[in-house]
């Protein structure tokens, strides 16, 4: 199996997809293959050369994983007759040695890009093995002044993500309103590659919503039409007692919510919102997802589904384990439950 094109294909491209994706534990290609000149060729044409991203992995982090790569090649080479070490690679890992790089500190302060691949996506559709991505500014280690989570994508988003990918037609010429859009992944997936016809990225915290331009700006979404970034606090009317209708008459079809029920303190604020979303738009389908990191939480906002007539419809979708992943890459040990809310 190890010796098959399939696995040998297979390993660099996972290998290539985790570093895009700033992991933390890559998977490196198997010996067998690390010794082979091509092997070697093709890893520093596709992601260490200097022009061969366009939004690259920040310096201490192509330096970390440059130098874990250089010592398990040296050490897959049994016979340095028939096999060696890149020169460019090399070359590659000697330039970074020489830069002054941020502390661990202030590095961890600073935003980055992180490129997912969209594995599900059909590839007819997308030549490239890697054309079929997002790619975002984070901030893995910060939050902002105002407390919120929102400067990183988590893994409820990725893999709502994954759903939506394998059900396009929820989306495809639909108006889609995310809440507690974050970094905007699943706003930008909607808009660039599912086909929705207006995708609004809305969150209630100044800081995010300021950021969301630069993302959709990174996806080629700058100036669309397409989508859009919005202010939406929970619990506050939407329709201002001016306002003859919210967001200019344009009716929603689909609401979006991934990772918004982790805090009990704003769960109430959120089904006020989404309770004035379906008097508005009453066929309008709600997916939320949600990390089950302490049920006691996630029970809460099961009852208080249930207190406003929310019927609350769990999705049967495998949670892929971390070996039949191809992009994104996101954690399987804590269960990820996806739900759809009708009333």
């Amino acid at each position: 199996m190890q010796d098959s094109p399939e696995f040998q294909d297979d390993s660099i491209d996972r290998f290539c997809r985790q570093y895009l994706q700033l992991e933390r534990d890559l998977e490196y290609p198997p010996a067998t293959l690390l010794r082979e000149a091509e092997v070697q060729d093709a890893l520093y044409r596709c992601i260490f050369a200097d022009e061969a991203l366009a939004y690259p992995p920040p310096k201490r982090y192509q330096l970390r994983v440059l130098k874990e790569l250089m010592s398990k090649i040296e050490a897959s080479i049994e016979d340095w007759d028939s096999h060696g070490v890149s020169d460019d690679l090399m070359t590659a890992l000697s330039n970074l040695l020489v830069l002054p790089l941020p502390s661990e500190f202030i590095a961890a302060q600073q935003k980055s890009y992180v490129t997912y691949t969209l594995s599900l996506l059909d590839q007819s559709d997308h030549p490239s093995h890697l054309s079929a991505q997002i790619t975002l500014l984070e901030s893995r280690n910060l939050i902002s002044a105002a407390g919120t989570t929102g400067l990183r994508t988590w893994e409820a988003a990725l893999h709502l993500g994954q759903f939506l990918t394998t059900s396009p037609s929820l989306i495809r010429a639909k108006n889609v309103l995310e809440l507690g859009a974050g970094t905007g992944y699943l706003s930008i997936l909607c808009a660039k590659f599912l086909a929705a016809n207006l995708t609004i990225a809305s969150d209630g915290s100044d800081d995010v919503v300021a950021n969301l331009p630069e993302n959709f700006f990174l996806n080629s979404l700058q100036g669309s039409k397409a989508i859009q970034a919005m202010d939406v606090k929970w619990g506050y009317a939407l329709l201002g007692t001016e306002d003859k209708h919210w967001n200019g008459g344009k009716p929603i079809d689909v609401v979006l919510g991934a990772d918004i029920t982790y805090d009990r303190s704003a769960i109430p604020a959120l089904i006020g919102t989404l309770d004035e979303l379906v008097g508005m738009f009453p066929r309008v389908v709600i997916l939320i997802s949600a990390t089950e990191r302490n049920r006691e939480t996630f029970n809460i906002f099961l009852k208080a589904c249930e207190k406003t007539n929310f019927k609350v419809e769990e999705i049967d979708f495998k949670l892929p384990c971390r070996r039949e992943q191809r992009g994104p890459f996101y954690n399987a040990q804590v269960p990820i439950r996806i739900c759809k809310i009708v009333k």
